[in-house]
């Protein structure tokens, strides 16, 4: 089929309007321009093509022999287009909403909130994937990603949602009675690690401690490590935003806070998003950090 040799969509949209319509103030309407827009579109298909589509004699327009042959053709065409994309549409709205996220985001930041969304959004299902990886988002696949750190993932749209410090924390039992420490020394004792982060490994080479050196080590999911820091069985890098409360309370002490600009982003595929995603997008922009 060669395209070039085809009249514009335009004009064949305008000949099915008024061949179910049957006049062009009504097709206008269908289309939402003018009736006199609708006889030029007309005119132009005529003149693309060499042939009459409309009798023009009488009273009223009506469609040439020729031109009922066309827009029959239209009918099954456009039909044909018409039901593809209801299909489409109907399967993609279907589909729940995939939301990857740490564990530990999911249970102390996200899970909280999501009663405030179902409310405002029940027509919408959701599939939260707690995974500590960085999973790639593809079409029919993960709609969209919380992820830490800096920010610094090309090639996606990523928006800053929950900005906030590393804190290394144990509990006071834990500690002993020790009101400071050394990063040396903080590695000779057990850690909690969310497994598949690094947070814990980043904290230690930035303060020059090797990791041959560091003690014992559990790795569990992330919605148990904050209730095994509060047991005293490690200590813990973690999003101080998370321990603030446990901070204020006492319930764990603040050894270390490095201040700097990392946090919880939003990261999408650039491009048009779902519906769904784009009321869960709107939804958590409005949340308080």
């Amino acid at each position: 089929m060669s395209w070039r040799s085809m009249p514009s969509l335009i004009s064949l949209r305008a000949l099915d309007a008024f061949a179910v319509e049957g006049n062009v103030v009504k097709a206008g309407q269908v289309l939402n321009v003018s009736h006199a827009a609708i006889s030029q579109h007309l005119k132009q298909l005529e003149e693309h093509l060499g042939v009459s589509l409309v009798d023009r004699s009488g009273r009223s327009l009506v469609l040439t022999e020729e031109g009922e042959q066309l827009a029959r053709a239209l009918r099954l065409g456009f039909g044909a287009i018409t039901s593809a994309v209801e299909e489409l549409m109907q399967i993609d709205a279907a589909r729940p909403l995939h939301i990857s996220c740490t564990s530990t985001f999911a249970t102390v930041w996200l899970m909280p909130r999501l009663p405030d969304f179902r409310s405002k959004h029940p027509e919408i299902d959701l599939m939260l994937d707690p995974n500590p990886q960085i999973v790639t988002l593809r079409p029919g696949g993960v709609d969209l990603a919380i992820r830490h750190g800096d920010g610094n993932w090309p090639g996606l749209d990523v928006e800053m949602l929950v900005p906030s410090a590393i804190s290394v924390v144990a509990s006071p039992a834990l500690l002993e009675g020790r009101e400071s420490v050394t990063p040396e020394e903080l590695g000779e004792l057990p850690w909690l690690e969310e497994i598949g982060a690094n947070e814990a490994n980043t904290w230690f080479e930035s303060h020059g401690v090797e990791l041959l050196s560091r003690g014992a080590r559990i790795q569990l999911p992330g919605n148990l490590l904050i209730e095994g820091v509060r047991a005293g069985q490690g200590v813990a890098a973690t999003v101080r935003k998370f321990v603030e409360d446990d901070l204020a309370s006492g319930r764990l002490v603040e050894l270390f806070c490095d201040e700097v600009a990392r946090g919880y982003f939003i990261v999408t595929r650039p491009g048009v998003q779902r519906p769904p995603v784009k009321a869960f997008l709107q939804w958590l922009r409005r949340q308080k950090p």
